[in-house]
Order: structure tokens, then C-alpha cells, then sequence
């Protein structure tokens, strides 16, 4: 075992910036208003899980089925920008049935919000660079940051109140705009190069 504090606490300050939980407030506060209740541990688990198989097989399973990390972190992008639509206008591109809203907690919360491309992605990044179990590590502790903030989005909702979550809603959109943007600009030079 190679375990390395500076390491550790590197690729979590890297993954809890690219799944971004505190800028998914208001997603989650908007999921649980249409939904009803989210299973915070199961998306957790559930994005825990995601994230460990993919940090263990990721580069083996894209290349299996014929995708390269680029194509799969453009297809992510795309994802990410009708997301951020959603939230900068306020409008619904994508409208679940009462079934699927059952399963929110499975998508688009475990996946592709939390375990999305932009966080799986930069764990083969990661694992390029690092020791597996520091990545283990940091993937754990940002489990852990994730339960905690989902089990207390009610509180975050009520401290916040209606307008900071709308301006939120707002700000984090532009942002996560952005991160999509940039995703797309960066890998699909790398797809025609």
C-alpha cells in the first residue's frame, strides 16, 4: 500500500470540483420538488459504486465497447449543457414519467450528476498520475461529502431561501455551461486531431 496524505487530498479536491455537490444544490432541491423524496443513500452508493468500478475498469470497458475517453467525455458534454439550459431559463427538456421519477435518485442524480463523465473522466486522469488507493480514498470522502449534503438539502433549501436558490439556480447554470463548453472544445480537438 502506498497510501499519501498530499495525494489524497489532491484528487479530492480535484473530483469534489468536478462533481461540483455544493453547485448541485439547486438541481437537487429542484429534483426533490418534482419527485417527492431522494434516496440519499442510494444515489450515493450508487455513485460510489459507479465511480470505483469505472476507476478499476473505466479505460478497459470504453475500449471494449469501441469508445475512446474522448468521444464518452464529449457525449458527457453534451449532457451537461441541456442540464445547464435547464436551469439558466428555467425550462424542461427532458419530462420523466411517475416511473422514472421513482428512480431519481438513480438519474439523473447517481448518474450523470454525481458519477458523470466530467468526474469519470478525470479519474482515468487521476489514475494516470496517482496511487489507486489515494484515489479510493478521495472517491470515499467524497461519497461522504456527497450523503451528507443530499440527506441536508431541505436545511440548505430553507437557509438559503426561495430567491438565493433561484440565484443560484441561475449562476451554477452559467457555470456548468461553461464546464460543458470547455468539455466539448477540449475533447473534440483531440477526436479530429
Amino acid at each position: 500500500m502506498n497510501f499519501n496524505i498530499q495525494e489524497i487530498v489532491t484528487a479530492f479536491m480535484v473530483l469534489f470540483a468536478v462533481i461540483d455537490i455544493i453547485g448541485n444544490i439547486p438541481i437537487i432541491i429542484d429534483l426533490r420538488k418534482k419527485v417527492g423524496h431522494i434516496q440519499s443513500e442510494k444515489a450515493s452508493v450508487i455513485a460510489g459504486v459507479i465511480m470505483i468500478v469505472f476507476l478499476f475498469l473505466g479505460q478497459r470497458l470504453l475500449g471494449l465497447i469501441g469508445i475512446d475517453v474522448n468521444s464518452f467525455a464529449v457525449a458527457g458534454a453534451f449532457i451537461l449543457f441541456f442540464i445547464a439550459l435547464e436551469m439558466i431559463l428555467g425550462i424542461t427538456l427532458y419530462k420523466e414519467d411517475e416511473e422514472e421519477a421513482l428512480n431519481a435518485s438513480v438519474f439523473p442524480i447517481a448518474f450523470p450528476l454525481i458519477a458523470g463523465p466530467g468526474s469519470l473522466t478525470t479519474l482515468l486522469s487521476l489514475r494516470a498520475e496517482y496511487a489507486f488507493e489515494n484515489i479510493l480514498i478521495a472517491i470515499l470522502l467524497n461519497v461522504l461529502l456527497i450523503y451528507i449534503v443530499l440527506k441536508t438539502s431541505s436545511r440548505i433549501e430553507k437557509f438559503i431561501g426561495p430567491n438565493g436558490i433561484k440565484i443560484i439556480r441561475k449562476v451554477f447554470g452559467v457555470i456548468l455551461l461553461a464546464i460543458a463548453v470547455k468539455l466539448f472544445a477540449a475533447n473534440i480537438k483531440m477526436l479530429f486531431a
